[in-house]
């Protein structure tokens, strides 16, 4: 790395709690791997930065920021800049000079943004230890409060004759109220967290969900729930009522995915990852140890595995066999196919 490479940096809006912390930041127009020219006025910036990390500019900064960035032709940071001087919140610089766990809100905060505005694809940055980094927040229908200040809050919404409107307890906002990526449809926008990954032409209906660090590669149909850390493939379909096993709960390593072309039908599931083209039949819960009968073409048994050891194999039907009561699987020719009409304009 280079004296001007870094590996990401943005700028934004910080809220502070009572005492004065910062306990989140909306950056609108994070970057990664920057142009050289941008990378020199943001390090020129941060001069006392000598590793990852934030500082909370002044008026003097941001006006040199914004002097540099025109004089660099880079109109749109240099609008950004001018944007941000006329708030009265406080304005940050994060600065990641390499991709190492996140040590503080403002850099948490930009990682969960790089992904869900896709300039990084699921498991592409370290977010090694982020749940003791975030702190648990009230979003309310004012913004971010710190659970310490809530209560005071309340009181004051309803002595103005209001009521301060509570959506979600939790470390995680939702994605929308950050970004909303081209080319999708989110019926219910409560259930999409930041740091999502939601690819173009996906579709996510009222009980789809998707976790931070997981999503889609492209055009998809969503009504179950993606797990964190689990990617799926384009033009894959999972039925309502579906899921798909994460590793925050269990401990795990494995990564889950879900190949292209795949169905995952209502109320099944799978805790192992499934290779382009395959089918799990509605109802049917696959784990990684689960026993599978793999037959061919004809009927007959080829092998008796774990879905685990099978996971590679292209183009299968998982289903329970209705008299014996076993899983297995057999091969099939056709993958499924998504409403292109649907997709196509979102």
């Amino acid at each position: 790395m280079t004296g001007t490479e870094i590996h990401s940096f943005a700028l934004g809006l910080a809220s502070v709690n009572s005492s004065g912390e910062i306990i989140e930041v909306y950056y609108p127009r994070p970057q990664i791997n920057p142009s050289p020219a941008v990378a020199e006025a943001v390090l020129n910036s941060a001069t006392e930065l000598a590793d990852n990390g934030f500082l909370e500019l002044n008026a003097a900064q941001l006006n040199e920021l914004c002097s540099t960035f025109s004089s660099s032709n880079e109109s749109e940071m240099a609008e950004l800049c001018k944007k941000l001087a006329s708030s009265d919140k406080p304005k940050i610089l994060t600065l990641l000079r390499e991709d190492s766990p996140p040590a503080s809100i403002p850099e948490a905060f930009l990682k969960l943004h790089l992904l869900s505005h896709r300039l990084v694809r699921p498991h592409g940055l370290n977010l090694d230890g982020i749940f003791g980094v975030l702190k648990n927040l009230a979003w309310t229908n004012q913004g971010a409060i710190d659970i310490q200040d809530l209560p005071g809050k309340q009181f004051d919404a309803r002595v103005r004759g209001e009521v301060l409107e509570i959506y979600s307890v939790d470390k995680f906002p939702k994605m929308t109220n950050y970004v909303v990526p081209t080319g999708v449809r989110i019926a219910d926008t409560a259930r999409i967290r930041l740091g999502a990954h939601i690819g173009e032409g996906t579709t996510v209906m009222h009980e789809g969900f998707v976790n931070f660090n997981a999503g889609t590669e492209g055009t998809a149909m969503i009504e179950g729930r993606i797990s964190a850390g689990v990617v799926i493939g384009e033009n894959t379909d999972l039925g309502g009522g579906c899921s798909t096993m994460g590793t925050l709960s269990g401990g795990g390593t494995e990564i889950i995915s879900v190949g292209k072309n795949c169905l995952i039908g209502a109320n099944a599931g799978i805790g192992f990852p499934l290779a382009d083209g395959c089918i799990i039949e509605a109802g049917l819960y696959v784990t990684a140890g689960t026993k599978v009968n793999l037959l061919d073409n004809n009927g007959e048994l080829i092998k008796t595995a774990k879905a685990k050891e099978i996971c590679e194999i292209e183009n299968l039907l998982f289903r329970r066999n209705s008299l014996s009561g076993a899983v297995e699987c057999v091969p099939i020719k056709n993958a499924i196919t998504l409403n292109e009409e649907l997709h196509a304009h979102n």
